[in-house]
């Protein structure tokens, strides 16, 4: 006895819905892989996150940064905590070098640890900074907004600060919160903690 399953008819329509699955996941791949190779032909993207607001440590994300744009990159740099000093107008032009803790710098801690001393190596830096003719950070800054680096600074660490978004320097994006930097971490081909 022959039942509905087994009619011509019935096989016909379950092979057309395993095709109709199988060109459907064909598409979702093709549809993927369009994706990917989109990603891999458009521009490289690097996430900075910069925590730290001495003078030696704000040249590191700076100069990252305006490379990876010549090269063409996207360049996104999330300032936090005292990293935010760096686009502070005011902060950036008086950001000062420890001189305790710090086994570079050319003092010994039992001296580096006297009263004064972290604006005795910072004077040392501006120097060294100023006699090689090396870029301030204010004009890091600039070229770096120039060149399509976006400078964001975390709300949060803004609120805790008492800073005002009119603190910082034009072309800096406020009110960026942690998810969105993780978000745009996790976009990213390179991701960099400073």
């Amino acid at each position: 006895m022959s039942t509905d399953t087994d009619s011509p008819e019935n096989s016909v329509d379950a092979d057309a819905l395993s095709r109709d699955e199988l060109e459907s996941r064909i598409e979702n791949l093709e549809s993927r892989l369009r994706d990917i190779e989109a990603k891999e032909a458009g521009p490289k993207k690097m996430s900075i996150i910069a925590t730290k607001g001495t003078l030696d440590m704000a040249y590191p994300p700076l100069i990252l940064a305006s490379t990876a744009a010549a090269f063409g990159w996207d360049v996104t740099v999330f300032h936090t905590f005292w990293g935010l000093d760096i686009l502070h107008k005011k902060h950036s032009k008086n950001l000062k070098m420890s001189s305790v803790g710090n086994p570079n710098t050319p003092l010994p801690n039992i001296v580096a640890a006297l009263p004064g001393m972290d604006r005795v190596t910072t004077k040392m830096m501006e120097k060294q900074i100023d006699d090689n003719n090396t870029a301030t950070i204010q004009e890091l800054l600039e070229t770096s907004l120039e060149m399509g680096v976006e400078f964001q600074a975390c709300q949060m660490t803004i609120d805790l600060m008492g800073y005002d978004e009119d603190d910082f320097f034009d072309g800096v994006t406020t009110g960026v919160g942690a998810a969105t930097a993780i978000q745009q971490m996790a976009d990213s081909d390179i991701q960099l903690m400073i």
